[in-house]
């Protein structure tokens, strides 16, 4: 096995043909940022971020969702704090707050059990947002609600699936020679979750970890299965992820939600590429079906474009002017894990 400091004096000299290699997780984004992980690298490998940010996916209409609900008497949204900026098609929940909204930053989604309990006289909406890893978190939600016979919870969900999302960016020309593949993700559905897309795309993908040593293997490993084009799934986290999965969150994934089509923001409705809950639990509900409209707040917002790995951040003519993380114009720019932010930052 090559050491660490073989592995960099690789990569950095690598003068093989041009690869561009996507993390399509945005853990894997601000890790990559956070440890200058492409200073690191030969100026022939480049590495763009994909549409794995759970919060700059949501549509504009789960957002204009989220608000309506807040506004509505009895009711009060439960959310992550990074939600609370996101732009919906007029404003943001934060922006909604000042106007009377209902809203309440918590910190994981069991925080709502408790409230729930506290005040029974008002229905509290989590936002569900997320990908496979959260996905099994919710179910807990659930499944403790019917416990202690809790009515007042509901889920607002707008629950995404890799594999869905990545076949749509190769089937419509993205430009990708290998993916590093989400380790949170693989540690739910395990490694070979990704292998049918491997071979109808020959395409790579190696699933890392986050650490900076993590990274520049998988990334290695990435590169050396390019060259030998093996159209694979090679496991560098093999610490945590293991080929079938996590069994038991795998279980409960579909005892609760079925698959369904999504709309993920700046890309429209992607087959197959969702989760909704069954219709045995349909009353946890808060009205998810049908939020398929995505209006930009601002139309010369290039967030799809970002997230399909068609355009770098500085390419949007609002980065940096307009939109900022201060001000954010589109969904990249308000996430830590968000490309436009990580580069802006």
């Amino acid at each position: 096995m090559k050491t660490i400091e073989q592995i960099c004096e690789y990569l950095k000299m690598y003068d093989g043909r041009e690869l561009t290699l996507m993390e399509v997780c945005g853990s894997h984004t601000a890790a990559i940022a956070k440890y200058g992980i492409k200073d690191l690298l030969s100026d022939k490998i480049r590495l763009i971020s994909g549409p794995g940010c759970p919060v700059c996916v949501t549509p504009s209409a789960y957002i204009d969702r989220l608000i309506e609900l807040a506004m509505t008497p009895g009711y009060v949204v439960a959310t992550f704090g990074d939600m609370l900026r996101v732009p919906g098609s007029k404003r943001s929940l934060s922006e909604a707050k000042s106007e009377g909204a209902n809203t309440v930053m918590v910190y994981s989604p069991m925080d709502v059990i408790k409230l729930s309990g506290e005040h029974p006289d008002r229905t509290y909406v989590f936002a569900a947002v997320g990908f496979e890893t959260t996905a099994p978190v919710y179910t807990l939600l659930i499944e403790e609600a019917v416990k202690k016979g809790l009515s007042n919870i509901r889920l607002l969900t707008s629950l995404k699936t890799m594999p869905g999302v990545i076949d749509h960016l190769l089937i419509h020309g993205a430009s990708i020679d290998g993916f590093l593949a989400p380790g949170h993700v693989c540690a739910i559905t395990g490694s070979a979750y990704f292998e049918e897309l491997a071979q109808k795309h020959s395409i790579e993908f190696a699933v890392s970890g986050f650490s900076d040593r993590e990274l520049l293997f998988a990334i290695y490993g990435l590169v050396r299965q390019i060259e030998e084009a093996t159209h694979c799934v090679k496991n560098y986290y093999p610490s945590v992820v293991e080929t079938q999965g996590n069994p038991v969150a795998m279980e409960k994934l579909s005892r609760y939600f079925e698959p369904c089509d999504a709309v993920w923001r700046g890309m429209g409705t992607i087959a197959g590429s969702g989760l909704r809950l069954r219709e045995e639990y349909a009353s946890f509900d808060a009205g998810s079906e049908g939020l398929t409209e995505d209006i930009k707040r601002n139309k010369g917002c290039c967030c799809g474009e970002i997230l399909m790995g068609k355009k770098e951040p500085q390419d949007c003519p609002l980065f940096g002017k307009v939109c900022s993380p201060s001000s954010p114009q589109g969904a990249c720019m308000v996430s830590y894990e968000g490309s436009c932010y990580q580069r802006y930052m």
